[in-house]
């Protein structure tokens, strides 16, 4: 690619010098990084010495290695991020692992609101896209984010929501969903077997923040036609829970820099 006007070299070759180190390449010589950027000797060492006085490498005198501070540069980018931002790399990883579709939402007064989805095929009658708005009560992430609620939260959800039967394994009892809800937050996830439409299992997990307040919900949907409740549990499970905790640590890389 041709280089712009702007285009400031010594930046460009500063940043391929830290890009030399890798998980294979932790430690390198001054040879080693001169030939991995192809600066010459003087150049590399330069550019290293650089690096060391600003803190983001260090030396023994023959090898040289990253140091803790170069993190400062992956966080600058995370906290620019939102949530959708954070979120849809690793749904996408999610996604090619286990070959359904995947969603974040949250909550918005008695609904929950896609903010990021990776689809791979389509398993319901209406369309899903960013915005998209389903009752909380009767969807997976709807409970999971239901279930973070306080008790005077959940009282007003409650009396404010008509529960209405979508099939007819829909839960439209307030006693039975307050149970369901306490068990979602004994064990940390949810199954919701057709109650939003007939043919769809929805597994969730909740999105957490440092304190522990749950700010989103992450899920994975499937049809009923080639999974179990069963096989959804002991496959799609492991891996949605992971993610949900990646997607945690991130979050709070956004939010914390490198507060300790």
């Amino acid at each position: 690619m041709a280089e712009s006007a702007e285009h400031v070299q010594s930046l460009a070759r500063g940043l391929a010098v830290i890009r030399a180190f890798g998980s294979d390449t932790p430690e390198l010589t001054l040879s080693d990084v001169a030939k991995s950027t192809g600066l010459t000797r003087a150049a590399a060492r330069r550019f290293l010495l650089t690096l060391v006085d600003l803190g983001y490498v260090r030396t023994d005198g023959k090898l040289f290695a990253l140091t803790p501070r170069v993190l400062e540069l992956g966080y600058s980018y995370l906290s620019s991020l939102s949530l959708p931002e954070v979120a849809d790399p690793h749904l996408e990883r999610l996604v090619a692992e286990v070959h359904e579709s995947a969603s974040v939402a949250v909550l918005d007064g008695p609904d929950v609101v896609y903010v990021a989805r990776v689809a791979t095929s389509r398993i319901m009658r209406v369309s899903i896209n960013i915005g998209t708005r389903f009752p909380a009560y009767c969807t997976s992430m709807g409970r999971a984010l239901l279930a973070g609620l306080d008790d005077e939260a959940l009282d007003t959800y409650l009396s404010g929501t008509e529960l209405r039967a979508l099939t007819p394994r829909t839960i439209t009892s307030p006693m039975v969903l307050r149970a369901e809800l306490d068990k979602v937050r004994r064990q940390g996830w949810v199954l919701v077997d057709q109650e939003l439409e007939e043919g769809l299992r929805s597994l969730a997990a909740p999105i957490r923040d440092r304190g522990g307040r749950t700010i989103a919900a992450i899920n994975i949907s499937s049809h009923a036609s080639r999974t179990t409740a069963q096989s959804v549990r002991r496959d799609l499970l492991p891996p949605l829970l992971a993610t949900a905790a990646r997607i945690e640590a991130d979050l709070e890389a956004t939010r914390t820099g490198l507060r300790a």
